[in-house]
C-alpha cells in the first residue's frame, strides 16, 4: 500500500480563506490573487500528515501534487553513497510533487513532514486540467518551478570556491531569510534540521559542520535549541556568508 493510499482526509474539506494561513508573498499561494488562490484550494482533498510521515517517495510512480497549507517538509534525495541528501525545505504556501504531475515520470525526491502538516492532495488529472483552464494559476505554477530551479543553480554556484565555514554560513543565511521567523536582526528556524542535513546542504563533512557550527555559537551569531536554530545576528551571519574566501 502506498503512502497516498494511506492518506485520510482530516479537519473538514472546505478550502481555507486565502488570508487565513499567513503565507509569505514568495510562496505560490501567497503570491496568487485571492480569487485564483481560492480556485486552486478548491481542488483535491484536505489531508493532515503527522510528523515524520512521507508525503512523496523517491522513484514512486505516483503523480498527485500536494498544496502545503501549513507546516514544514523536507525534500531529500538518495546520494550515490546511500545517504539521504537534503535538497530543499518547503513550507505552507508551497507546492510539492508538481514535476511528476507535469511530466508523468517517477518521483525525483522524497518529501517528509518535519512536523504536523496540513495540505491538499490533488490528482494529476485535476491539476493539469486546472492549468489548462486557468492561465493565472498556470503562470504562477510555472514561475514557481523556474524560481526553484534558479535557487538550486544559485546554491551550486554559492558553494563553489569557498571554505566549509563560509558554505555553512550561506546555507544558514538562506534558510533564515527564506523560512525563519524574523524579529529585528534575529530569525528562528523552527524545524528540525540535523547536522548531517546541514552537511549535505553545505557540501561538506559532518565533523566539519559540527566545528563550524560550534564556532558560530561561540561567536554569538547562532544558538541552538530543541528542534530549532536561532540566528542571533543576521547582519553578522550575512557578512560571513558573503566574505570572499
Amino acid at each position: 500500500m502506498t503512502d497516498e493510499e494511506r492518506e485520510r482526509p482530516g479537519g473538514g474539506d472546505a478550502p481555507q480563506p486565502p488570508d487565513g494561513w499567513g503565507w509569505t508573498a514568495a510562496s505560490l499561494l501567497g503570491g496568487l490573487p485571492a480569487d485564483a488562490c481560492g480556485r486552486l484550494l478548491a481542488l483535491g482533498t484536505r489531508v493532515r500528515y503527522p510528523p515524520g510521515r512521507v508525503l512523496i517517495r523517491e522513484s514512486d510512480v505516483t503523480t498527485s501534487v500536494r498544496i502545503l497549507l501549513d507546516g514544514v517538509v523536507k525534500v531529500t534525495g538518495r546520494a550515490q553513497d546511500g545517504r539521504d541528501a537534503l535538497l530543499a525545505v518547503r513550507m505552507g504556501g508551497d507546492l510539492v510533487g508538481e514535476l511528476a504531475a507535469l511530466d508523468g515520470q517517477p518521483r525525483s525526491a522524497t518529501v517528509t513532514a518535519c512536523g504536523a502538516v496540513n495540505a491538499r492532495t490533488v490528482s494529476r488529472a485535476q491539476f493539469l486540467d486546472c492549468l489548462r483552464r486557468d492561465p493565472v494559476i498556470a503562470l504562477a505554477v510555472n514561475t514557481s518551478v523556474v524560481s526553484k530551479l534558479r535557487v538550486a543553480n544559485a546554491r551550486r554556484m554559492d558553494l563553489t570556491g569557498c571554505d566549509a565555514a563560509t558554505r555553512l554560513a550561506r546555507v544558514l543565511h538562506h534558510i533564515a531569510e527564506s523560512y525563519g521567523e524574523r524579529s529585528g536582526r534575529r530569525a528562528v528556524i523552527r524545524w528540525p534540521v540535523t547536522q548531517p542535513e546541514l552537511a549535505t546542504l553545505a557540501g561538506t563533512a559532518e565533523p566539519t559542520v559540527h566545528k563550524a557550527l560550534r564556532g558560530l555559537r561561540e561567536a554569538g551569531i547562532v544558538s541552538t535549541g530543541y528542534r530549532s536554530i536561532t540566528v542571533e545576528d543576521l547582519d553578522r551571519l550575512s557578512a560571513l556568508a558573503h566574505t570572499d574566501s
